[in-house]
């Protein structure tokens, strides 16, 4: 047994011939491989699937690297996960899915000749570095919302509304209409979501290179999901999609091959406090000073200049 797990309540651990799978009344963790975990998951039994995969970019998730052999190696992999993930799919259920900006049109022509997709979103953000000096750097990331049958799928517009400036802000009046009336201080977000990226000081930040907001997965959860619904994420990472299903009431399914991972899921849905003997523990920030060629120095304690509000 990779993970011996001490029990409360109900939370059991059971181990599989490719997978270990950990549970607790309203979230399960798969450790392992999502194409075999994926096989455990009953057809037809999800609500939501947000699926964050590697990009095929070269960064490094722990001991792996995600770098394929070529583009259509990457998409064929993914045509792979995404057949299991459409199958897990109720009839009446939605998939969001990310991926790099070079691969996603990969995904997008796969995806309509099976789901029917109702948005294409940008997440957009802003950056404190340079992103290219020879050409204009990527500042966005895309994400696709399909759904099985455009006639019957869940969308809660009021549960995701956000400020509307022309109302709330400008305080304009509509004077097309009979009766002059003041615009609506609130609307249903459009394709373009602007939301800051996960920094180190903020709350949420777990150790991970490309953590996703708990804003957006609150979005998107809250928009396609209701309470006591089942939330899918093939590729857990920090396990932020099962934080916030289980935070608005919803149950949640995580997949995740790499172990320091997995710890961060058992701790962050309180699924177990210890993997392996080791004591499962929020991360230790420290605040640290670099001279000029890069070497590291004493520990500072935080200053003004770390607590910038995001």
């Amino acid at each position: 047994m990779k993970g011996k797990l001490p029990l409360y309540g109900f939370r059991i651990t059971l181990r599989m011939d490719n997978f270990e799978k950990y549970t607790s009344p309203d979230a399960t963790i798969y450790y392992g491989d999502c194409l075999t975990a994926l096989l455990d998951v009953p057809d037809e039994s999800v609500d939501l699937v947000f699926a964050d995969p590697p990009y095929n970019i070269g960064k490094r998730f722990g001991e792996f690297k995600d770098v394929w052999p070529s583009d259509n190696a990457y998409a064929e992999w993914c045509y792979r996960w995404l057949e299991l993930c459409v199958r897990k799919l109720k009839p009446t259920g939605s998939l969001y899915v990310m991926t790099s900006t070079q691969a996603m049109p990969y995904l997008d022509l796969w995806l309509r000749e099976r789901l029917t997709i109702l948005s294409r979103i940008v997440w957009h953000y802003d950056s404190s570095g340079v992103q290219a000096k020879k050409y204009f750097g990527s500042l966005y990331e895309p994400i696709l919302f399909c759904v099985k049958d455009p006639k019957a799928y869940t969308f809660n517009a009021d549960d995701i509304e956000i400020e509307a400036k022309t109302g709330a802000v400008r305080k304009l009046i509509d004077y097309r209409k009979e009766v002059p009336t003041p615009y609506k201080t609130t609307k249903i977000p459009g394709n373009t979501w602007y939301i800051p990226r996960v920094r180190y000081r903020m709350a949420e930040y777990e150790e991970h290179p490309s953590q996703k907001p708990e804003a957006l997965l609150e979005r998107i959860i809250k928009a396609s999901t209701n309470v006591n619904e089942i939330v899918l994420d093939p590729f857990g990472g920090t396990f932020t999609t099962c934080a916030v299903a289980q935070r608005l009431g919803r149950k949640s399914i995580g997949i995740e091959f790499q172990p320091d991972y997995i710890k961060i899921g058992l701790r962050r849905l309180g699924i177990a406090s210890q993997f392996n003997g080791e004591e499962l523990r929020t991360l230790d920030k420290t605040y640290v000073r670099k001279n000029g060629n890069g070497i590291r120095g004493d520990s500072i304690k935080p200053t003004r200049l770390f607590d910038v509000q995001i």
